[in-house]
């Protein structure tokens, strides 16, 4: 079965890094976290949500991966790195990922994006995250994803 273009282009990201799973198209939607978790048939916080994130009003974009289960507290984290996080836009962050709301994976980005990892996510034997559309998802450890993503562990909430 053949994957469609955003997905196959996750797929294909995957792939060269080193990742053997795959990526997963469902007849259900997967663009919100509880709608993932309930595809998935997992907890929320075993999701993985993708925010995108600039540092100030028009500074370099950052990629949160955020347990489905919580919310960033964008001030502290925004401390904790160095600058006022402002959430960017639909437009923006398809312009840097080059993947819509809803859909956007933790690699294979069209700009490379400095990425922060909910230490919550760790708690977890297995995590899912988007995959290029808002109803494609892949399975994943903790491990992995910090590999992956070559993000950094912080708490994010």
């Amino acid at each position: 079965m053949s994957l469609q273009a955003s997905a196959q282009k996750v797929q294909d990201a995957l792939r060269q890094l080193g990742f053997t799973g795959d990526v997963l198209e469902l007849s259900e939607s997967t663009r919100t976290a509880a709608e993932a978790a309930q595809a998935a048939n997992c907890e929320l916080g075993q999701i993985v949500k993708s925010l995108v994130f600039r540092i100030g009003e028009g500074g370099e974009a950052v990629l949160v991966l955020v347990s489905g289960a919580n919310r960033v507290h964008e001030k502290r984290l925004g401390r904790l790195i160095g600058g006022t996080l402002v959430r960017a836009d639909a437009d923006y962050v398809r312009e840097v990922t080059g993947y819509a709301i809803g859909g956007i994976p933790p690699v294979g980005h069209k700009t490379a994006l400095k990425t922060y990892i909910d230490e919550d996510l760790l708690q977890y034997a297995q995590i899912w995250a988007a995959a290029g559309t808002p109803n494609a998802i892949f399975s994943l450890t903790p491990t992995e994803l910090v590999n992956l993503s070559g993000g950094q562990v912080l708490c994010v909430k």
